[in-house]
């Protein structure tokens, strides 16, 4: 969600209980220009909030001119003082993956998982524990960027990809048409293409490179089982909610430029989805 709007676009996703305090609206309000003078972002946008034990993450993310490139990710607990977080790395994430359960709010508390290992081979074989570490700040980006992957999505049209590869707003985009903001192909991922290259060139014949060059969430699996689409105040307004992320929203004012998105949530994915289909 852009900071610039914050206060008129938070209004869009409170149907789905995604609510600022008026003290935290205008904390945010302020600390968001000062981060965004300090780290010299092209643009930020308030990502949501992670729902912790003890105190809840703030989420926000400042990009350069390229929307998809070097996207730094930081978190606060008070709205005022953020601290930048290290960049997800595979093993990370593969690193953080074992712990489950609810987010203590402690950045620099600690998990304990424990495994057995096997070593040797054959009868000499023998079973030992090993105790992993797993800091909440390592959790905490892995998730987000693991949340990104997954469901942070942008109208087609908004974004067009330069000749030099750059991922850049479209200027030219005036927002969907109420009858193509109700489709799940109107939308696209905001990660780099995963099944884009899996398609045939009959299939690629009939789209526009500068504007599909993006996954459509309408192949996510469970296909047509992933989001929730509801018109609100009428047709003037169109939300998109994962049901994989409980939590994340997605907003478009049909005709207009204005879009956006948070996540309010745990932090913890629905995996029991498919058998609730």
């Amino acid at each position: 969600m852009d900071s610039e709007d914050l206060i008129q676009y938070v209004d869009f996703v409170a149907s789905s209980g995604v609510v600022l305090s008026s003290e935290q609206k205008a904390a945010l309000q302020t600390s968001l220009v000062i981060m965004k003078n300090h780290y010299k972002f092209h643009r930020v946008y308030l990502w949501g909030k992670i729902l912790g034990i003890k105190d809840d993450y703030f989420i926000a993310q400042g990009v350069s001119r390229d929307e998809m490139a070097e996207r730094k990710t930081l978190y606060s607990l008070d709205c005022v003082q953020w601290n930048l977080l290290p960049p997800a790395t595979k093993a990370m994430r593969d690193h953080t993956s074992v712990v489950k359960g609810r987010f203590t709010g402690d950045p620099s508390y600690e998990y304990e998982h424990t495994e057995i290992r096997k070593i040797g081979e054959g009868e000499d074989a023998t079973e030992e524990e090993h105790t992993i570490q797993v800091k909440e700040e390592d959790r905490l980006t892995s998730v987000i960027a693991t949340i990104d992957e997954e469901v942070a999505i942008a109208p087609r049209g908004a974004f067009i990809k330069t000749p030099h590869g750059e991922v850049i707003r479209n200027r030219s985009f005036e927002g969907l048409s109420v009858s193509e903001a109700g489709k799940l192909n109107s939308y696209f991922h905001l990660r780099e293409p995963l099944k884009l290259k899996e398609k045939t060139l009959l299939e690629k014949a009939d789209l526009d490179p500068s504007i599909d060059f993006l996954d459509s969430i309408e192949e996510d699996i469970p296909k047509g089982g992933s989001w929730s689409v509801q018109f609100e105040r009428g047709s003037g307004l169109v939300a998109l909610r994962s049901l994989v992320w409980l939590g994340y929203t997605f907003f478009h004012v049909p005709g207009t430029l204005k879009f956006g998105a948070m996540y309010i949530g745990n932090g913890e994915k629905n995996n029991d989805l498919p058998f609730m289909l």
